[in-house]
């Protein structure tokens, strides 16, 4: 008996050793993400706790937490086994923001955005009434709509998990559909995808004379060393040099960052010059949230900040649904924290598809939309100006000038010129759930 009970005090003692060094570290992360998941889909996209819980948070680790939602406050506290409890707080205009832990009852003093939100009676894309219906000639409907349906799971299945697509063929819808349960006007999140928002911020700067691709010296903080030197293409093509570790899988940079950060610009800002800028691509969420950082130096006030992005972007191309969370600092998360409907991330494609210009304006040079899509030194053909590329042929069968705006989770925005083609994806898969090249061949071989 006493040989049992030391043998079972030895696999608990095994067992909390385990836990305290492989499961308790991540708890502070995983609390995290699941209140900020849960307080933004159920605040912003209007969906419930159960679906978010089951869909959006069935992520291996993420499951582990049990989530509390206060709707008079607009909140949400999560933990795992009761530890690490964390919280996020809705903020109309703003989004969900993730407190730090010690200030769970600060007040949140982030100004409101300034917003456009006025409906424009002209057809979409150029405004909120319904499209003029068009019939192409060249368009074989029935195989177009046969490789749409294919992109969805079959009644039962759950191996694509896709959510929404969207095809736009000379600035007209001509395929969309959306799993049960979504439909246009649900507000999805880009992940990644607004990298290439914050990238597009930057180039009106540039087209407004304020900042140009090789200026240098972008950080005080790095004025002693070598990081003086980073150029903001650098920064735009992930080919600065600084150390980063992209891993959603445990805890690295980037989770550290999302999910623990009050501050998020700063942890990219005080990494170490590990590589030769121009010669050392590494993609990194912390790069573009520094990027926000950058913009924000240029204005007076953070209202002015704030505003810009919405006045002379999002609202000017009538992206009216979109928003993007800042956070506990103010800065807006350029890196991951995009929501918009389905329609209004195609806009977006849009504006690249016709290099900058929208109805007639010119809003970005193209020059700009030029760089965005020149391949990155060392990328291998797979990334330009905070957008990703076909140039390398990582789509054997699509058209090498695609290019695309990609978010976690296989959220996407493809943009081919040649074919005067904009396709939105959203889901909750990718890799080798869903064939992408195939899906993207069919879509173009079904225009003659």
């Amino acid at each position: 008996m006493k040989k049992l009970l030391k043998v079972l005090l030895l696999l608990i003692t095994i067992g909390a050793v385990y836990f305290y060094l492989t499961i308790y570290p991540k708890l502070d992360i995983v609390s995290g993400f699941s209140a900020k998941s849960v307080a933004s889909h159920l605040f912003i996209a209007g969906r419930s706790q159960k679906q978010t819980e089951a869909e959006d948070n069935d992520v291996k680790s993420i499951r582990l937490a049990k989530n509390k939602v206060n709707l008079k406050e607009k909140s949400v506290t999560s933990s795992a086994f009761g530890l690490k409890k964390r919280k996020a707080v809705y903020k109309e205009g703003l989004g969900a923001i993730l407190l730090p832990h010690g200030k769970e009852n600060e007040a949140i003093t982030i100004p409101t955005p300034n917003r456009n939100s006025k409906l424009n009676e002209k057809p979409f894309p150029y405004g909120d009434a319904k499209q003029k219906d068009t019939v192409f000639a060249n368009i074989d409907y029935k195989k177009l709509e046969k490789t749409v349906l294919n992109a969805f799971d079959k009644k039962g299945e759950s191996k694509k998990r896709t959510r929404a697509v969207l095809v736009i063929y000379k600035d007209q819808i001509i395929a969309e559909h959306y799993k049960n349960g979504f439909d246009k006007n649900s507000i999805l999140l880009g992940w990644s995808m607004t990298k290439s928002i914050t990238s597009a911020v930057i180039g009106l700067l540039e087209k407004q004379g304020k900042v140009h691709l090789n200026q240098t010296h972008l950080f005080k903080e790095w004025e002693k060393d070598n990081r003086k030197n980073i150029s903001l293409k650098n920064l735009l093509n992930m080919n600065s040099g600084l150390a980063w570790d992209e891993s959603y899988d445990k805890i690295s940079d980037v989770t550290k960052m999302l999910f623990l950060a009050e501050d998020m610009p700063s942890v990219q800002l005080h990494k170490k010059l590990v590589g030769k800028p121009n010669e050392s691509w590494n993609y990194s969420s912390g790069t573009t949230n520094l990027l926000s950082a950058f913009i924000k130096k240029q204005f007076k006030t953070e209202q002015e900040y704030l505003d810009f992005w919405y006045r002379e972007l999002i609202d000017k191309i009538g992206m009216h649904s979109m928003i993007i969370e800042p956070d506990f600092k103010g800065n807006l998360v350029g890196s991951s924290y995009g929501w918009a409907t389905v329609r209004d991330w195609a806009k977006f494609g849009l504006l690249y598809l016709h290099n900058g210009n929208w109805k007639g304006e010119q809003i970005l040079n193209k020059s700009w939309v030029d760089f965005t899509k020149k391949p990155t030194n060392t990328s291998n053909g797979r990334y330009g100006g905070h957008f990703w590329l076909n140039a390398g042929g990582i789509y054997p069968d699509v058209p090498r000038d695609l290019f695309s705006c990609n978010g976690y989770q296989g959220q996407r925005v493809f943009i081919i010129p040649s074919k005067n083609l904009v396709v939105v994806k959203f889901g909750l898969v990718e890799g080798k759930n869903f064939a992408v090249n195939s899906f993207l061949r069919e879509i173009v071989e079904s225009i003659k």
